[in-house]
């Protein structure tokens, strides 16, 4: 968000009169964060543990439960959705770096649901620190069917009229 709001200009967010355009809507973002913070989190804590997990040392003391590996980790990634999501959205907009043919509707909805899938994509990523997200892919059948989930209720909100209304800019 805070960096659609920045580039604005350049991707061809803003409205007549010059006034800027948020990238997503406050409901957009509740949403995406009721859909992947909650069944498919729910589903990672059943996730079959690492092997070998045990075997593992004990951290050290004074380490904080989020190492600075992790922290790199966390910030490439969001650096990664928001570069892809920012993408999306100023492709689906007339002007900016990249052209495109939408209106604001379109590339706000387009921006909803590529960064709700960057986060299916994370869910599964997040399985393990150490290991391949493609390791052992299909083990937990409940995340699997969480994300489908998710991606369902997507859907249902993108496409039904009924549901569009608290995901729509308003006009």
């Amino acid at each position: 968000m805070f960096f659609g709001v920045l580039l604005a200009r350049q991707i061809g967010l803003h409205a007549e009169g010059g006034t800027v355009v948020l990238p997503l809507l406050a409901t957009q973002i509740l949403w995406i964060n009721l859909v992947t913070d909650g069944l498919p989190a729910l589903a990672l804590g059943v996730d079959p543990a690492d092997e070998g997990l045990m075997l593992q040392p004990p951290r050290q003391v004074g380490e904080g439960v989020l190492t600075p590996r992790m922290w790199r980790g966390i910030v490439f990634v969001g650096v990664v959705m928001a570069a892809g999501t920012l993408f999306v959205l100023d492709a689906s907009l007339p002007g900016g770096f990249v052209a495109g043919s939408g209106d604001l509707r379109y590339a706000q909805t387009m921006a909803f649901t590529t960064l709700m899938l960057a986060q299916m994509f994370n869910v599964v990523n997040g399985r393990s620190d150490e290991r391949s997200a493609f390791f052992r892919l299909f083990t937990n059948g409940w995340l699997w069917a969480a994300i489908g989930g998710s991606i369902g209720l997507q859907v249902l909100v993108v496409y039904v009229p009924f549901l569009q209304r608290a995901s729509a800019p308003p006009g």
